[in-house]
């Protein structure tokens, strides 16, 4: 597609809306079948006409009168004056290269043409040269204005065009002047004498102008089909009448009917526009965009562009309830130069895209308040996440909570009145200053407050109770959350509760193999401290230790499946997927050792102050091993839960049984999977329910590779 013809402005997305609602392809009115057809008759009647004229020379009767041909140049040439300074100012307010052209179209042909009423035997002059050849030579003039001003002119082109602008008016000005001069001084020029008996005329080079014409016709049709508009109907009409105008001038049959005939074909043509533009004048009420169909597609994309931005300013102003002393719309009228009706239609389009605005934004704000109530997310920092949102879209909106049997502010501001609370727990909503509160419930009870801005119509109210619903939803699930968080995550490893949270369908009973590294440690010395002590103090010190080692556990990606006594089995690699599980097994493996460490030293602190009985504290010996095993939910429908079974995991308790205390050891799969590390071999070991010896090693540092 060239650069002109792409359709830019609105008439051109309504046609495109007709035709996506009537599924019927639109044709411009020109080109619509039977109206083409009246169109095209129109044109090729003049052209009939005149062969008829020609052909029947008793048909072509003489009707000399020289007034009225004065007065009909004066008339049409007046009216072409003003159709082209309008079309010039046009231009000059859109900096607009083809506007430019079309208003040089009409001035030169109106130069020359009142030239050639000027020039009318017996009202200044005889009959001169110059009264036959002034015609033709506008034409011509015209002609070629007319051609540039249909092609799609690029932007280089266009600036070349207004750049020398100035050029343009004053070559046109010098050769209406000249040609004047040179036909009104007697015996200055040849144009002043006498005209030959059989006429003058250009001859073959008029086919000049008739074939510039023809072209611009057509060219300005094609942008009319991509770019429908009454007045590129107007000026594809006059530019075809301009063409049989010179066809007809060719006659040279002074004062006869084929001799009048051009220059009616010249007053249609030129009448023809300016009716059109007298009609559009009187629907849209003002002159400023007559003649914007006309102009290349950057202006009218630019144009658009203005009208937009003066839109998105209409509704930044409605949307923002803001006033001054003059109204925006007045504002925006002046400076577009609108008038009353069309400053009532953008005031009109403005207020209702405000509206649906408005409400986009608000439909938005619930979308993101729903995508805020996600799994984890604390409690406050939900509530202020969802009302700076929501306060973007509708405004002043507050947010109190259920304290203590009392509606209490969630920031700052006064209480809700008890009378408050007794009707927002009857599920009612109350109104009152301005405003719309309405009740927010958790599990079926009054839990809170929302305060929104009353609205203006009842799509506010719906989408205010939407909000509260909505904020309902998130507060209830939050505190869902909470309990799970207390009441179902603490009873298992994090990774495991957010599996089941996500694909409830992992509880199902069954397994699959995985590769796993598993994790057994215990205390060593545990009976002993067990019968010294009391069932209390026991307890203590399993979660003393347990509370140092889990965090280690967790802190490296693994799961803790279960606790059994003073044992704890971690698992690598299940159910979350790790490439370096093994590395990670170990890593958590030494600092659960140094963990436990710190607590030792803290006893023995605690016991040397007499906070503590002084009783040796076990030690924990731990055992790491890499392997298949069936990773899965073990038990049965009423009770179940996720563990692993196979010989890795038989192997990781073995190797911790044979575990000195305060000492990890692991077997060779584990060994092998951890890359550089500082070992010690213990040899191929004998262990219990193994028929093969299994390697092992005591893993004393761990070394790092790009952690």
């Amino acid at each position: 597609m060239r650069p002109d013809d792409t359709p830019t402005d609105t008439t051109a997305r309504g046609t495109a809306r007709r035709t996506a609602a009537t599924r019927e392809p639109y044709l411009p009115a020109a080109t619509q079948p039977i109206r083409a057809v009246v169109w095209a008759i129109h044109l090729v009647l003049p052209l009939l006409g005149l062969w008829l004229l020609l052909a029947q020379p008793a048909l072509d009767i003489e009707w000399h009168d020289n007034p009225s041909h004065f007065a009909l140049i004066l008339v049409v040439a007046g009216v072409n004056v003003v159709l082209g300074g309008l079309i010039a100012r046009a231009s000059a307010r859109r900096g607009d290269a083809r506007l430019l052209l079309v208003s040089l179209v009409f001035l030169s042909s109106a130069g020359f043409f009142l030239l050639h009423g000027l020039t009318t035997p017996g009202i200044f002059i005889g009959l001169t040269l110059g009264f036959e050849l002034a015609q033709p030579v506008g034409l011509t003039i015209a002609s070629a204005f007319a051609f540039v001003s249909a092609l799609p002119l690029g932007a280089g082109a266009a600036r070349a065009v207004l750049r020398y602008q100035a050029v343009l008016w004053t070559g046109l000005m010098a050769a209406l002047t000249a040609f004047g001069v040179a036909c009104l001084v007697p015996g200055l020029t040849p144009l002043s004498g006498p005209l030959p008996p059989h006429g003058a005329g250009l001859g073959p080079y008029a086919l000049i102008g008739v074939g510039l014409y023809t072209a611009s016709a057509v060219m300005m049709f094609r942008l009319h089909r991509r770019r429908p508009a009454a007045v590129l109907i107007s000026l594809i009409t006059a530019y075809a009448l301009l063409a049989e105008a010179m066809v007809a001038g060719m006659s040279h049959r002074l004062w006869h009917l084929s001799w009048w005939e051009w220059h009616l074909l010249l007053t249609f043509a030129f009448l023809f526009v300016a009716y059109s533009a007298y009609l559009q004048f009187r629907r849209e009420g003002a002159a400023g965009g007559l003649f914007d169909a006309v102009a290349l597609s950057a202006t009218a994309r630019r144009v658009q562009a203005q009208y937009e931005e003066a839109l998105e300013e209409l509704v930044g102003h409605l949307r923002r309830r803001t006033e001054s002393g003059v109204p925006v719309v007045t504002r925006l009228a002046g400076r577009f130069r609108l008038t009353e009706g069309q400053a009532a239609v953008l005031d009109r389009a403005g207020a209702a895209l405000a509206a649906e605005r408005d409400l986009s934004e608000r439909l938005g704000a619930l979308v993101d308040v729903g995508r805020q109530t996600r799994v984890g997310l604390p409690e406050p920092d939900l509530l202020a996440g969802t009302l700076e949102r929501v306060r973007q879209a509708y405004g002043d909106v507050r947010l109190s909570l259920m304290r203590d049997g009392r509606l209490t502010p969630y920031g700052a501001g006064p209480p809700e009145s008890p009378h408050t609370a007794r009707t927002l727990a009857e599920g009612r909503v109350v109104r009152a200053e301005g405003r719309a509160v309405h009740p927010v419930t958790v599990k079926g009870r009054l839990a809170g407050a929302l305060s929104v801005p009353a609205g203006a119509t009842a799509q506010d109210e719906a989408l205010a109770a939407a909000l509260a619903g909505q904020v309902s939803i998130s507060l209830e699930n939050a505190r869902l959350y909470r309990e799970l968080h207390t009441l179902f995550r603490q009873y298992m490893s994090p990774d495991v509760a957010e599996s089941l949270l996500a694909d409830p369908g992992q509880a199902a009973l069954g397994g699959s193999l995985v590769e796993v590294t598993a994790l057994f440690a215990d205390l060593r010395g545990f009976t002993a401290f067990s019968e010294r002590v009391s069932p209390g103090e026991i307890v203590e010190m399993l979660n003393r230790y347990h509370s140092a080692a889990v965090p280690c556990v967790l802190g490296n990606g693994g799961t803790i499946v279960q606790f059994v006594g003073d044992a704890l089995l971690a698992l690598f690699n299940a159910p979350a997927r790790q490439d370096d599980h093994a590395a990670k097994a170990v890593r958590a493996a030494l600092e659960m050792q140094d963990a436990a460490a710190e607590v030792s030293r803290q006893v023995v602190a605690e016991q040397a102050a007499g906070r503590v009985p002084a009783v040796e504290w076990p030690t924990f010996r731990v055992g790491v091993n890499t392997g298949t095993a069936l990773v899965g939910n073990i038990g049965s429908p009423e009770f179940r839960g996720f563990n692993a079974m196979g010989d890795a995991v038989n192997v990781a308790a073995r190797l911790q049984a044979l575990a000195e205390p305060g000492t990890v050891v692991i077997g060779q799969p584990t060994r092998d999977l951890i890359g550089p590390a500082h070992v010690v071999p213990l040899g191929d070991l004998s262990l219990k329910g193994k028929a093969q010896t299994v390697r092992a090693y005591r893993l004393v540092a761990l070394e790092w590779r790009n952690e």
